[in-house]
């Protein structure tokens, strides 16, 4: 299942070896309910390998703000502390899985 990411545990998740990927959704967005299942398949998918969780924009100012998220769903990919890859709007799955794959 996809971690839930806050503005409480983030930087304790961005010192992990492991690659970070944060889904930005809302409860109101369409798009986001469409690549949420696909989103929940990767975590246990990747799970040991790379992070995979959600962070709800109406909940967390700061990294909404830290990461300048105007769209949702936006879909950052995170190594080394370094956002290197992002998705803005949906995506197939497959597109997700390429763009984890590229972190490992």
């Amino acid at each position: 299942m996809a971690l839930a990411i806050t503005d409480n545990n983030f930087e304790e998740l961005l010192q992990s070896e492991k690659p970070l990927v944060v889904d930005f959704w809302a409860t109101w967005c369409g798009p986001c309910k469409q690549i949420g299942p696909a989103i929940e398949e990767l975590a246990a998918e990747y799970e040991g390998k790379v992070t995979i969780g959600k962070c709800d924009i109406e909940e967390n100012d700061d990294l909404v703000s830290k990461f300048g998220i105007r769209n949702v769903p936006t879909v950052l990919f995170i190594k080394n502390g370094e956002v290197v890859d992002k998705q803005v709007g949906a995506a197939a799955k497959s597109v997700f899985q390429a763009k984890i794959d590229s972190l490992l």
